[in-house]
């Protein structure tokens, strides 16, 4: 099939690469605000496993194209129109849908991978010409397997009201389903909801999770008992049942504000994801509340090491992330903080610029310790999870370790004669 795919998103870049992979002729046209000479040195894309060479592989054989205006785009009739912006570029369509007209009346598909309003596919297809269809695909990519995710996926979200869209659709897609039936076709409006109220679900394990690590600090309990004995029931289960210090994320916090717009707009309130938001926003601080906890108030003056500032590991994105409400914290008790991350780093820094009190780290986490009175662990990359502990005992000045991610064994950590807190856990020497 001849495809068009428009936006600069992760989406995008993936469907661009993975659709021309498997012999579709794909026509590229990133957003105007992240051409490709800016997206192939993002290091958002340059980070995620076989993507930039798949995409550099398209280019180079001719199966992708890239283009630089709607109207170099549809120089060759397209197919299939493949959608993956962010909710705030749904108001810059208006260019793709006039360069469309001015091609002729066509049928084609037009296939929603966006997170737009509810409702907003039944919109898109009332702008196509006659005979044509819009379709909404749920986007369930994940940074740091964006190609794996894609390309080998547990489940298509298809919101359809078309048979013969849907055959399209499973044509376009027929590479991606074939190990097992993924394809799951519901009316446009309940799959544009359900890629929601997924996340909005996800989020709400997670803050109940985290408010429950709170209340096991106050009674002295240990979470990690707590949380096995949870997820051994098999109504709950194990998944984003693990305490943290807090969420972040350009897509999965994104989704959630525009659930929580979706509720607005229907004359709905949700409590609940007003707490669940809330709850998250707290959590961001919590290391700086136990470091304040632990020095009882007399932070001014003190380095603290930290350990990730990615989101999650496997991306350099920091949108959300938890880092950044914690060193506005820490700044603003005047905090010096020597900080360590293996990819988001760059994003870090245009992001909060030079700032006077902060000293950004490369190669060795540990000499992010020289100097330091504790260590922050805010990002369970692979390369923390198992230090030379004898050496950082040595290094941290108050021998103090804030874990945000529970990923370390509280017994052993005070056994090496450091102090342990975690998200509802601790240890002493």
């Amino acid at each position: 099939m001849r495809v068009l795919v428009h936006g600069s998103e992760l989406s995008a870049a993936t469907a661009a690469a993975a659709l021309s992979w498997v012999g579709h002729r794909v026509t590229w046209l990133p957003h105007v605000d992240q051409p490709w000479s800016t997206l192939r040195r993002a290091d958002w894309l340059v980070g995620e496993p076989r993507l930039l060479d798949q995409l550099e592989s398209g280019l180079a054989d001719g199966s992708l194209r890239l283009a630089e205006s709607a109207e170099e785009a549809l120089q060759r009739p397209q197919e299939v129109i493949w959608l993956s912006l962010s909710p705030e570029q749904r108001g810059e369509l208006d260019t793709l849908f006039m360069a469309l007209d001015g091609v002729g009346n066509q049928q084609r598909l037009l296939v929603n991978h966006s997170t737009f309003p509810v409702g907003e596919t039944e919109h898109l297809e009332g702008r196509m010409g006659a005979g044509s269809h819009a379709v909404a695909l749920s986007d369930m990519i994940e940074e740091g397997r964006a190609w794996e995710t894609f390309t080998r996926p547990s489940r298509w979200l298809l919101g359809c009201d078309d048979d013969g869209a849907e055959a399209r659709v499973r044509e376009l897609l027929r590479a991606f389903n074939r190990r097992q039936e993924v394809v799951q076709r519901m009316p446009r409006r309940a799959a544009e909801l359900t890629k929601l109220a997924i996340n909005g679900m996800l989020a709400t394990r997670i803050s109940y999770m985290n408010e429950v690590a709170g209340l096991a600090d106050s009674l002295g309990v240990d979470v990690e008992f707590v949380r096995q004995g949870m997820g051994s029931d098999s109504r709950i289960g194990y998944e984003y049942l693990y305490p943290g210090c807090g969420f972040g994320g350009p897509n999965f916090s994104r989704d959630l504000m525009r659930l929580a717009d979706v509720q607005s707009a229907s004359g709905r309130r949700s409590a609940l994801l007003e707490q669940v938001l809330d709850i998250n926003e707290h959590k961001k601080e919590t290391l700086f509340r136990k470091l304040w906890a632990h020095f009882h108030g007399r932070l001014e003056g003190r380095c603290v090491a930290i350990w990730g500032a990615a989101f999650k590991p496997g991306t350099a994105r920091i949108d959300h992330a938890p880092v950044l409400s914690l060193l506005r914290a820490l700044w603003a008790q005047g905090v010096r903080v020597r900080l360590h991350d293996p990819a988001a780093l760059p994003a870090l820094r245009q992001e909060v610029g030079d700032h006077p009190l902060l000293e950004s780290m490369e190669g060795d986490p540990l000499e992010a310790c020289h100097g330091a009175d504790a260590l922050m662990l805010v990002t369970e990359w692979k390369a923390y999870w198992n230090p030379d502990w004898r050496r950082l005992a040595d290094l941290l000045e108050e021998r103090l370790v804030l874990d945000g991610r529970n990923i370390y064994d509280p017994a052993w950590v005070a056994a090496q004669g450091l102090h342990y807190r975690g998200i509802g856990r601790r240890a002493d020497p």
